[in-house]
């Protein structure tokens, strides 16, 4: 495997003349920065000629992992990463400080933590977590399948 970048490791070699579209950018960790990340999400993929139901869903699935990144951390910032590459949208957000255990689905219908993320595991083809490498935080990342409507 080739190296990615800091947010997302690279899931595959790109051949000569193909190029891979990423846009990665940085908010303060406020409840206000939630509404900001998914105008930054929903142009930059309305630039990349996303198709409207792929676009919709990624940018709820950034909401709700901006969200949880600034509800259920310490953070001061988060950072967001879409990835593009072949017929698959790869979301990441990354906080800078996690709580024990990661994200978690709800566990039960009076559990009020974990909703976003069965909405997340609903829409995605595949979701997880990871520590980044140098234990400053947590990257939790969505991989949003898309169809011909447009090729990454």
């Amino acid at each position: 495997m080739a190296p990615g970048s800091a947010l997302i490791p690279r899931l595959m070699d790109l051949s000569p003349g193909t190029e891979a579209l990423r846009y990665c950018f940085a908010l303060p960790a406020h409840p206000e920065s939630v509404a900001g990340a998914r105008r930054l999400a929903q142009a930059r993929l309305g630039e990349w000629r996303m198709g409207e139901e792929t676009r919709d869903a990624a940018v709820l699935i950034v909401s709700e992992l901006v969200t949880n990144a600034v509800v259920h951390t310490a953070s001061a910032r988060v950072v967001c990463e879409l990835h593009c590459l072949e017929n698959r949208l790869r979301i990441a957000v990354q906080d800078q400080g996690h709580q024990p255990g990661g994200p978690q689905l709800c566990r039960s219908a009076d559990d009020e933590h974990g909703r976003g993320l069965l909405l997340v595991d609903a829409m995605c083809s595949a979701w997880g977590s990871r520590d980044t490498g140098d234990g400053s935080g947590r990257i939790v990342w969505a991989d949003l399948p898309h169809g011909s409507e447009h090729s990454c």
